[in-house]
């Protein structure tokens, strides 16, 4: 199944679940434990790279998505922040030339929202340099910049889908909130998955997400356990 048809027969019984791999080697790993599809996190992609979230060079983070995207034989979508301040067209042609299937776009740049009609015009133009090829989730980034106004995020998520989104992520939306926002579209709702202690992707479709994502939720577990690892050899 193609990564728009797993989002269209996802359901919030059955959210559709995409770990985010950081590497090849922990691409592999989740593919081989038979998930349809990966979401690579920027976040986590830049740690591995040695780099703070938002720091890494993009040639690096498409090298290492291209990595990524050759090591499974399943549908990878990458997070690419803003774009990188790269034109649509050259934006889209890099993207596809690492072989992903899909991209995040956040609509904040140096940890500011932009205008949502602007950001709608960005999204409009590369969807149109994309056509069909490319599945947009256009992330919202009102609840992560520290704001809590939903009418905000409504209204952005709203915008995103006229300019030609195929899903909106309000990343960090409070759960609670999620089914207002499912409710305000009328496309697939990203729902993070950021705590272990937090809903599961389970509840997170009952409350009206069918695609679930962990941003660098796994990476950092992962790396919490080797660090136990490193101080048990020291014993």
């Amino acid at each position: 199944m193609d990564f728009r048809a797993l989002h269209h027969h996802a359901t919030t019984d059955a959210p559709l679940i995409l770990p985010g791999p950081w590497d090849a080697a922990s691409a592999r790993l989740f593919a081989d434990a038979g998930f349809p599809a990966l979401a690579t996190p920027s976040a986590g992609v830049s740690a591995s790279l040695g780099y703070d979230d938002g720091h890494t060079p993009p040639h690096e983070m498409f090298a290492a998505v291209a990595r990524i995207v050759r090591a499974v034989d399943i549908p990878v979508s990458a997070d690419v922040e803003s774009g990188y301040g790269l034109a649509p067209r050259e934006l889209v042609e890099r993207l596809l030339d690492t072989g992903a299937v899909g991209c995040n776009l956040e609509d904040s740049d140096a940890r500011q929202l932009l205008e949502p009609a602007r950001q709608a015009d960005r999204l409009a133009a590369v969807r149109a340099e994309a056509g069909p090829t490319l599945f947009i989730n256009a992330r919202v980034d009102t609840f992560v910049r520290g704001g809590q106004d939903i009418d905000d995020a409504i209204t952005r998520a709203r915008l995103y889908v006229e300019a030609g989104a195929d899903c909106v992520y309000p990343i960090m939306a409070p759960p609670e909130l999620l089914p207002r926002l499912s409710a305000a579209v009328n496309t697939p709702l990203n729902a993070s998955a950021f705590r272990p202690d937090g809903p599961s992707p389970q509840e997170l479709g009952r409350l009206g997400a069918t695609r679930v994502t962990f941003g660098p939720r796994l990476f950092r577990e992962t790396m919490a356990h080797t660090r136990h690892i490193a101080e048990a050899l020291k014993r």
